[in-house]
This record gives C-alpha cells, sequence and structure tokens, in this order.
C-alpha cells in the first residue's frame, strides 16, 4: 500500500537539512535558484542566473564549514539581516546545516531594535547584506558581547572601520573559502553536524513585529520546518514543475517557510526580494506559482484601474463591467464547485465573461506572466471583492492563514475547491477548535516551543496540552473551511453596545474605492464610527492631473475639496452595504501613506493601530468634536 500524505508527514526526518541532504542527492543537476545579477553591459535588464542543487550544497556545506570553524556550536545563534536574495537562502541553509539557529532580522529594523534582537538572542555571528546592515551592528557593538563577527554578503561593504576589533569583519566568500579550507581537514564535519539534529533543536528565532511593546522571539524548532516541509507538498499546492517566485522577506515566517516546502518538492524557485522589480521581473519569469501579501494584489487592482481610467470613459466602462462580471463568475463558478463539484455556469454568463476575457482578463494575466497557476496571499485579510474579481480573470489566489508562533502555514484553500473569502482547510495533521468567545486555537507539528526567555508570554498563549490562542476571532464551515472576522484585541464595542470588526469594513471600502492605499476605522467606545484614510499616491495623482490638480504634491492634493468630494462618494457606496452601527460617519484623508519607516505598518504590511491612532489623535478627536458621547 502506498503511503498517505498523513503517513509522510508523521515519519518526516528530524530537519530540513536532512531533507536537504536528501534532495541533494536525488537531483544534484536539477535546477534549485534562479537570481538576477546586472547585465555584462551595465545597462538594460538583469541576466538571471541559476544554481543546481548540486552547486547550492557547495555553497550551503561551504557556509556551515565556516561557521563551524568560527567555533559556532549547535543551537547558538547566527543573525541574518538581509533583504530577500538568493544568499539568504544560502546562508540560512548553511546554518542549520551546522546545527545552529537562524535569528532573521528585518533589514528594514533601526539600529535601537536591532540590537534589541542581537542581544536578546545572543547571537554569535551576524550575516548582514551590506554597509547599512554592518553600520548598525557597529553603532550597537557596545551592547552585543556575544557578537564575535560579522560576515558582509556585498564584498564592498567590507572595508573595516577605526575601532573594529581584528578580524570582526569579514566577507561571505572569506566564510566559504574558510569552509571549503575546513572541510579538506574534516570532510565529514558538516554531514556529522546534520546527523546529530534533534527534532526539537532549536531551528529559528522570528521576533515578530507587534503592533505594540518589543518584539518578541519566537522559537520554532527543526521539527517545525521538517512538518511544514511535508505538510505542504501533501495538501496538493506545489508539485516538481513549478516555478515559484519568491520575493516576500524571508525574515517573515510567510517567506521562510516557502523554502521547506521548495526543498522537499525539489522545483524552481526564481529569488528576488525587490519589490520595485515585481512588475518588470514576473513576464521574464514565468510563474506557475506565487506568494504576496494582499496589499500587492490590492496595488495591482488599482494600477489597472487607474490605466483603464486613463484611456477615457468608453474603456473605464469596459473595465467595470469586466469586474462585474468577473466577481459574478467567480462566486457562481466556486457556489457551483462547493454544490456539485463542477464550476460550470449559465451560458449568458460564460458568453459575456468571454468577452470580458479577450478585452480585460488575458491582458492581466499576462502581466502576471502568462502561466500563473495559483498566487498564495497571507499574512493579512485579502477584501473577498478583490479576491473575486481576481478569480474571475483567471488569477487564482488561495488565501492562507497562520502566525509565526504556528509556522506561518496552518491554513490553505485547496487548489479547485478554493473558497474566496475564506483561508481554506488545515494542513494535514493540524487541528483547529474555535474557543466560545470565537477565538481560534490550533494545535499540531507547527506550534512554537514559546517565546525566547519569557515563560509567562508563552504560557500566556500556549495551554499545557498544545492548544495555541490565536488572538483570531474566526468560523469553521460544517466541512471545515475556515474564515478569519478579526483580531480579538481589534474588535470595536461601540458606546451604543455594537461590536464592529474594522478589518472587515476596511476590507470592503478597498474593494471600492481604487484609489485607497490604507484605512483605519476607529469607534471604540465611541457612538458612531469614523475612518482615517491613506491614497495610493500613483492613482490619485493620475486621477488629479485629469481634474484640474495637475503639478500638485500629494499633500496638497489630498488636501483639495475635489479629493475629499470623490472619497466621499466612496464612502456613501461602502455604507450603503453596511448594518447601521458599521457606518462611516465621518472621515479625514491623511497628508501621506502609512510606510514602515514611521512604524505605522510591520514589515509583512500589517497596520499597526496603536500607533497610527497616536499619530493622528487629532484628526480622530477633531472628527469627534461637538458630538455628544454615550
Amino acid at each position: 500500500m502506498s503511503d498517505t500524505p498523513q503517513t509522510l508527514i508523521d515519519n518526516r526526518p528530524p530537519s530540513v537539512a536532512h531533507l536537504f541532504i536528501e534532495r541533494v542527492a536525488a537531483t544534484p543537476d536539477g535546477e534549485a535558484y534562479r537570481y538576477p545579477v546586472p547585465s555584462s553591459t551595465g545597462e538594460g535588464p538583469d541576466e538571471w542566473k541559476s544554481l543546481t542543487w548540486g552547486e547550492s550544497a557547495e555553497r550551503v556545506y561551504a557556509i556551515a564549514a565556516g561557521l563551524i570553524a568560527l567555533g559556532v556550536r549547535p543551537e547558538e545563534r547566527v543573525a541574518l539581516a538581509s533583504s530577500t536574495r538568493v544568499e539568504w537562502i544560502l546562508a540560512d541553509l548553511g546554518v542549520m546545516c551546522a546545527g545552529a539557529a537562524t535569528t532573521t532580522v528585518y533589514p528594514s529594523t533601526n539600529t535601537e531594535e536591532s540590537a534589541f534582537i542581537l542581544a536578546d538572542s545572543e547571537s554569535r555571528v551576524l550575516i548582514a547584506e551590506d554597509a547599512a546592515q554592518v553600520a548598525k551592528a557597529r553603532e550597537a557593538r557596545d551592547e552585543l558581547p556575544d557578537l564575535t563577527r560579522v560576515v558582509v554578503i556585498d564584498p564592498a561593504a567590507a572595508e573595516p572601520a577605526e575601532g573594529d576589533p581584528e578580524g570582526w569583519l569579514l566577507t561571505l566568500a572569506e566564510l566559504e573559502a574558510r569552509g571549503t579550507a575546513y572541510l579538506a581537514e574534516h570532510p565529514e564535519a558538516v554531514e556529522e553536524r546534520v546527523a546529530a539534529i534533534a527534532a526539537d533543536q532549536l531551528a529559528t528565532l522570528i521576533y515578530t513585529s507587534g503592533t505594540t511593546g518589543r518584539p518578541k522571539g519566537v522559537r520554532l524548532p527543526h521539527d517545525n520546518w521538517s512538518y511544514m516541509a511535508k505538510a505542504i507538498p501533501a495538501s496538493g499546492l506545489v508539485s516538481t514543475e513549478d516555478v515559484q517566485y519568491l520575493w516576500l522577506p524571508l525574515a517573515h515566517v510567510f517567506g521562510k517557510v516557502l523554502i521547506s516546502g521548495q526543498i522537499e518538492v525539489g522545483h524552481v524557485t526564481a529569488v528576488d526580494g525587490r519589490v520595485d522589480k515585481i512588475i518588470e521581473n514576473l513576464p521574464v519569469v514565468r510563474p506557475t506559482y506565487m506568494a504576496a501579501v494582499p496589499r500587492i494584489f490590492e496595488k495591482v487592482y488599482n494600477g489597472v484601474a487607474a490605466k483603464a481610467r486613463a484611456g477615457g470613459g468608453a474603456k473605464y466602462k469596459i473595465f467595470q463591467w469586466s469586474v462585474g462580471v468577473a466577481r459574478e463568475y467567480a462566486k457562481v463558478s466556486q457556489d457551483n464547485f462547493r454544490r456539485t463539484g463542477t464550476a460550470s455556469v449559465p451560458f449568458t454568463l460564460a458568453a459575456k465573461h468571454r468577452t470580458a476575457d479577450a478585452l480585460v482578463f488575458a491582458k492581466i494575466r499576462e502581466a502576471f506572466g502568462g502561466r500563473l497557476r495559483a498566487c498564495v496571499s497571507g499574512s493579512a485579510a485579502l477584501a473577498p471583492d478583490i479576491g473575486y474579481f481576481f478569480a474571475g480573470a483567471g488569477v487564482h489566489i488561495l488565501e492562507g492563514y497562520g502566525l509565526t508562533e504556528s509556522s506561518a502555514a496552518s491554513f490553505c484553500n485547496p487548489g479547485e475547491a478554493y473558497r474566496t473569502g475564506t483561508v481554506g482547510k488545515p494542513l494535514p495533521g493540524t487541528e483547529v477548535r474555535i474557543a466560545d468567545d470565537g477565538e481560534v486555537l490550533l494545535r499540531g507539528p507547527g506550534i512554537m516551543q514559546g517565546y525566547h526567555r519569557l515563560p509567562d508570554k508563552s504560557a500566556e498563549v500556549l495551554e499545557s496540552d498544545g492548544w495555541l490562542h490565536t488572538g483570531d476571532i474566526g468560523e469553521l464551515s460544517v466541512d471545515g473551511y475556515l474564515s478569519i472576522t478579526d483580531r480579538k484585541k481589534d474588535l470595536i464595542k461601540t458606546s451604543g453596545g455594537k461590536y464592529v470588526a474594522p478589518a472587515e469594513v476596511e476590507g470592503q471600502f478597498k474593494a471600492v474605492c481604487p484609489f485607497v492605499s490604507n484605512i483605519l476605522v476607529h469607534g471604540a467606545d465611541r457612538n458612531f464610527c469614523t475612518a482615517l484614510i491613506a491614497l495610493d499616491e500613483p492613482a490619485i495623482l493620475g486621477w488629479a492631473a485629469e481634474n484640474g490638480l495637475d503639478g500638485r504634491s500629494y499633500a496638497e492634493v489630498v488636501a483639495a475639496p475635489q479629493t475629499v468630494e470623490l472619497i466621499e462618494g466612496y464612502v456613501k457606496e461602502l455604507n450603503g452595504g453596511l448594518q447601521r452601527w458599521q457606518t462611516i460617519k465621518k472621515f479625514r484623508l491623511l497628508p501621506r501613506d502609512l510606510d514602515i519607516e514611521h512604524g505605522e505598518l510591520t514589515p509583512s504590511l500589517k497596520l499597526k493601530r496603536p500607533v497610527v491612532e497616536r499619530a493622528y489623535k487629532s484628526l480622530i478627536e477633531d472628527m469627534y468634536a461637538g458630538t455628544r458621547e454615550a
């Protein structure tokens, strides 16, 4: 009898390092990674180069041996501060194969928080991308007694500075050279380290970006990643023929989990973390699947709408008609699939869809490279109407769900049977239950060991029998599909005693307004709801150029009465579909978009509500001025 997916998961090896060795042995000449390099002439688009699994292993083992030569012992931390690039993956695998543990650091993290993460994790070595990351370590060196070495990926950043201890700074190439020399004398060193890895040994420390307070280090052992590596392919999401486009931040658990599944399956991954290159790269890479956060899909949707609007009234009307067709087609076909197992639609709707496909949808699919089988969306909720639009256009977005504390992938929509507006079913081996207050609880092999050096915080979310309190409110359908309605702590209770899920209202507004970038709904202990709205700069400036505001800055455009009137129309449209207590009675347009740099968004583009509400407290109070609070 052949092994079932559950049997394969139950019989998983102790670590992804073991899986990596197996993958290299099975397909040494198969293509593993593609990565961009500047063209040989220095002009024009980047050239893409490849690494086979065998070539990747050479570098991974050299990095692992180099760390061993530096004295790094099992479970000691090696921090990795870099954007998404192929060296990130090779370095992480090198750390893993040395038996050490990776501390991930976002390159956008400021010096103070970087120092806290390096100190709290007691990281011995830092692998830094460039001069900017090295400078943070230098500035905080006195606070980092455990940090003995900095390895820099960019060789141009390897210039020692005054005060650097001897040998403190070396390049990644120099580390690999040390490793190669070490392997010449100790050829079994890496295999011995891998063989000694236990399933419960620490593999990764990921610090939650958090919406409040200091980040907490989430302890993820090797078994978490080994489970994910087996469970993701067992769910049917990926195959050996796939080409993945990977741009997500690898410091984030969502990005990192994608590496594990790829090693198990052995398909190709094209790696480039430059967000501004996504549109340029997609037609070149032509991926079959990619993962993204909702903001990316929102920006694509807004961009397509803006382009149609710029093409004139007739073109924009065709676009709006096509959006309606796409949503209707997706809803009907998904509903029919749920009831009958076939995604059939009535003849008239099918005919409309063919016309809309020729006029609009085919161009959207081509922009994604023309071969996209599916996108996986996670980290935050995708507005259902945006999901239905892309589904109807043939860009299938499979929403998933998980936390850093559950190794990212706890739920995902199952291929053909996906349901927009839900996060799908649990991965094989993961259990779920809904608490009496609606909170989603998870248990399974993907759950963290706890928070690093914070036993009290760990006890707050982890029950003794292994159930993790997610802090999210959700509902399970009778056939096991999970819908997340909001964060438990984000639910608003108005002074009238009515509960409002702000994320639900915010998602609906993103679906009706093609100019919105971010929105925060406020109303806790107030007698009505209000909103702070930040607009998408390219979209609103494009509109401004056509409406007598050409040449004005973003701040000037959002302050103009015409713009306020434009957005007011969309707020009225939103309110028409809400319950009375959910409606937005007043709103204010922000003078700039929210961003990571000001601490208003996490690196995975989640809204930090307390930060935004503090920063714009005066605008919020102004909206309630002169009203009687019950």
